[in-house]
């Protein structure tokens, strides 16, 4: 196995403070990067992975005042995460209210660890049940997003999307990726319970590395990190129920190949569903 066929990530179950100005904004963001940069420190990474809105707080309140915290893509958030990015030669995915003509956005951007932007990608589906209200602030994306780092194809998706099993089927089917980064803001109302069984499924039904990654607080929590395959020897990686926690995952793309050889779900799969009917 050679170095680039082994990446570690960095998972940031962070907490995220109320807020409804540009300066409270900026502050959080500056305590993020102070934190972060102190996990890098002590232990390198190839990819650091923020949760949904990570640059935000998830609340009317906040989205009320997104005229004034939104920002564009080359916005705070983007500067902020470039120079950690050039800094510890990493690849970062953060997450923020994303403005342009068209509208607000929730938006994931990842930096290279030259400091330039790769790419976004703007959340498809919209969330608007339990605590979620997002149809009465963001619009919906339009298109997918993959990026590379070392030999490995990742794609971000955000929070509701995992509810869609064509979303990660199409990326790992038709785009090729091999980890699947889901960034959330899980409330604990009452779906909080069923995504933990979503995320295990997208992750062994395709046959990827998934991180699913929520914000931390009491009514937060519970980040999962899942394998290609898992049984009762190999168990998804749990963060903290509720505090902040900062995990290091290292993969490897041999246990990806090894799943899918022995367990040939995907090549066993049918070119085409719309079969013939018969019933009574």
């Amino acid at each position: 196995m050679t170095a680039t066929d082994t990446m570690t990530l960095l998972g940031c179950q962070i907490d995220i403070p109320t807020m409804t100005s540009l300066r409270e904004r900026d502050a959080h963001l500056a305590v993020m990067a102070a934190k972060i940069r102190q996990q890098l420190s002590h232990h390198h990474a190839d990819l650091v992975v923020l949760p949904e809105l990570s640059s935000i707080d998830y609340a009317r309140a906040t989205f009320d005042c997104l005229d004034e915290i939104a920002e564009p893509l080359n916005g705070a958030s983007f500067e902020i995460w470039r120079d950690v990015a050039c800094e510890y030669n990493v690849f970062i995915s953060y997450s923020f209210a994303r403005q342009d003509q068209n509208g607000y956005f929730i938006c994931v951007a990842v930096v290279n660890p030259d400091g330039k932007l790769v790419g976004h990608y703007d959340k498809l589906h919209l969330a608007h049940y339990g605590a979620s209200m997002e149809k009465d602030y963001f619009k919906r994306g339009s298109h997918l997003f993959t990026f590379t780092v070392k030999e490995f194809c990742l794609a971000p998706i955000i929070c509701y999307d995992i509810r869609m099993p064509e979303l990660t089927r199409t990326l790992v089917v038709n785009h090729g990726v091999d980890v699947i980064l889901h960034s959330g803001a899980y409330f604990r109302d009452p779906s909080f319970q069923s995504w933990h069984a979503f995320a295990t499924t997208r992750a062994l039904e395709n046959q990827v590395f998934f991180m699913s990654l929520n914000r931390a607080g009491k009514d937060y929590g519970n980040s999962l990190f899942c394998w290609p395959w898992m049984d009762d020897t190999i168990t998804p990686i749990r963060f903290a129920e509720i505090q902040e926690d900062f995990r290091f995952v290292t993969i490897n793309k041999g246990m990806m190949h090894d799943a899918r050889r022995e367990y040939a779900f995907l090549k066993d799969r049918l070119d085409d569903y719309g079969l013939a009917l018969t019933s009574n």
